[in-house]
């Protein structure tokens, strides 16, 4: 309506000039148009992630620090408050799904020679680069705590005195179950028993305490600051700065409106490939130890790469049902149900399994943990001979470059999750309370394996590592019940993951759009599935090493991604106006038009 009265005023000043008159009076009447029908077209987002409904006229809109446009729904709302709906980027969609195409069909196709050449990256990359995941992921950690305990840790994720969007509870349950769920299904039980077995290098001798530790170490501060630094950068540059919802606009601080262009497309194109073969990784995993699952059960006789394809299949189809039915309805639904079954597995191991040794093992691993934490992050290949390096491929430097791979999708979701939050409350939840759950889950799962093999119960060489769990149930009471809980709780963690896996590829295929296309999350979605095919296919016998290939591979050029975030995000932080004192304004929310884009 204010442009209306200038619009008006204008007109007495210039009652003498009929030819500006008119053109005055035809922009007046486009503009008293748009007001007629902008009350059926405005929206705002409401307390579920990605939902929209009706905003009264005068509901202030929460103040950017720089007067950028704000993302609104699936919409974009510019400073003159007209909207214009996202569509997909022509060029990181189209160029991603060509290379996705030519790779599925150079695997499916020539799979001999697809495996020799990626095993012969991986080689280069673990050799030439393994010192800059291990460098780098101990550098995440700090950057993040740093920021919590600092002048910035009072920054709120949106407007000063906004309140959180979720219960913490919720956005607890969410976080966990999109960030490790399913790993830690998968190698609760194999992890700590194969470093008790066998001991990491430099480990003489490992204790209980000591391969818990080791585990810990994998699962704790390290990949959760690792998500928290993405998350920080992209709910930052978001909800307080007004900016897209991607991961190149996180370079803006650094690099200027060329994140707008072809600089800034390359880096999403690595986004959706990190967290399409990160996500692919896990397909795999949860293929596998349900494949694993049913054989032990005897509903099959051997676990073929058959079965795991139409497990695959299965999930697939799931996730992608899950995914286009909204994230409030499905994430979060899916998220309570995990939390439910996850505490009655993790409560029936306790219970029937050494409870006293559980117990004992907390503060032992914690107490190792402590001690050796240091050592732990600065093992590199330099360490020892030809066996640490290996190990190192085969642990620690594959661990970090998955959830490497996973940061573009977990830190995308904890941002969309986490709005209101001040960044202190942001890092304290998201390393520290997930760190304790994967302790005490360690301690249960883990400890129990460990129990269970001083008692002389071989379960290392008893089977793959997927179906180690199971062996470890088959020594507990309702053995059978307990097994068939594992496989569903692997299927509900995955689609619950992957649900929001394939929304966040849609936001960065569609200009960070906050509810991309159904059928452009669908298509995310299958390709991710294609993808796990084709890494279980090029492992062959040993599918786990096929999965661990091309999860570093892909992982490799993300992380030099993850340290420019780092620098930007501190240049952005620097600026803000609670660090430098300045004021801002309220910016009342414009009314709106939506038009074509």
């Amino acid at each position: 309506m204010g442009s209306l009265v200038s619009y008006y005023e204008s007109c007495c000043v210039l009652r003498n000039r009929p030819r500006e008159v008119r053109a005055i009076s035809a922009r007046l009447t486009r503009q008293s148009r748009i007001l007629c029908r902008e009350v059926d077209v405005t929206t705002t987002t409401n307390g579920s992630v990605g939902s929209e409904e009706a905003t009264p006229p005068n509901t202030a809109n929460p103040p950017t620090v720089d007067g950028s446009p704000r993302i609104n729904g699936s919409q974009v709302v510019g400073p003159t408050g007209v909207t214009r709906r996202a569509a997909s980027d022509p060029v990181v969609f189209g160029v991603t799904a060509a290379i996705v195409a030519a790779i599925l069909t150079w695997g499916l196709v020539r799979p001999a020679g697809f495996k020799s050449v990626m095993s012969s990256i991986l080689s280069a990359v673990v050799t030439n680069l393994g010192w800059l995941f291990i460098f780098s992921a101990t550098g995440f950690v700090l950057f993040a705590l740093w920021l919590a305990f600092s002048r910035f840790g009072r920054i709120r994720l949106g407007a000063d005195g906004e309140k959180p969007e979720f219960r913490t509870i919720c956005w607890v349950a969410m976080m966990f179950s999109a960030g490790m769920g399913i790993g830690l299904i998968f190698w609760g039980v194999t992890e700590p028993l194969t470093h008790f077995v066998k001991p990491p290098p430099g480990v003489a001798d490992s204790s209980a305490g000591m391969a818990l530790a080791t585990a810990l170490f994998h699962w704790g501060l390290h990949p959760w600051a690792m998500y928290a630094v993405v998350g920080l950068s992209i709910a930052y540059g978001t909800y307080r700065m007004g900016r897209k919802q991607l991961i190149s606009s996180s370079f803006i601080p650094l690099i200027g409106r060329r994140a707008e262009g072809p600089i800034g497309k390359v880096i999403d194109i690595l986004a959706i490939f990190a967290t399409m073969f990160g996500t692919a990784a896990s397909l795999g995993l949860g293929a596998l130890q349900i494949g694993s699952g049913v054989k032990v059960l005897g509903w099959i006789g051997e676990a073929g790469t058959l079965l795991l394809v139409g497990i695959v299949a299965i999930l697939t189809l799931a996730f992608v049902a899950s995914a286009v039915s909204g994230i409030s309805r499905g994430i979060q639904w899916l998220s309570n149900i995990n939390m439910v079954l996850a505490l009655i597995l993790a409560l029936f191991v306790f219970v029937a399994g050494p409870t006293i040794l559980i117990l004992n093992l907390v503060p032992t691993t914690l107490g190792d943990y402590a001690a050796e934490i240091a050592t732990m992050s600065a093992r590199s290949a330099a360490s020892g001979d030809a066996a640490t390096e290996s190990w190192l491929s085969s642990w620690t430097i594959f661990y970090w470059a998955w959830w490497i791979s996973w940061t573009p999708f977990v830190g995308m979701f904890l941002a969309r999750i986490s709005r209101g939050r001040t960044i202190r409350q942001f890092v304290v939840g998201v390393i520290i309370i997930p760190t304790s759950v994967s302790l005490v889950w360690f301690a249960i799962f883990g400890g129990a394996a460990i129990g269970e093999q001083q008692r002389g119960v071989d379960l290392l060489s008893r089977g793959t590592p997927e179906s180690q769990l199971f062996g470890m149930l088959d020594n507990l009471p309702i053995a059978g019940a307990s097994s068939v809980l594992v496989m569903v709780l692997v299927a509900i963690f995955f689609v619950s993951g992957a649900d929001a896996a394939s929304t966040v590829m849609g936001t960065l295929s569609q200009r960070g759009t906050l509810k991309p296309n159904h059928l452009v999350v669908a298509f995310w979605g299958v390709a991710t599935g294609g993808v796990a095919v084709l890494m279980l296919w090029a492992g062959g016998s040993d599918a786990l090493d096929g999965l661990q290939t091309m999860t570093i591979i892909v992982a490799a050029p993300f992380v030099v991604v993850m340290i420019g975030m780092c620098v930007s995000l501190y240049k952005d932080l620097s600026r803000d106006p609670l660090i430098t004192g300045s004021q801002v304004g309220p910016v009342k929310r414009q009314r709106s038009e939506t038009v074509p884009s």
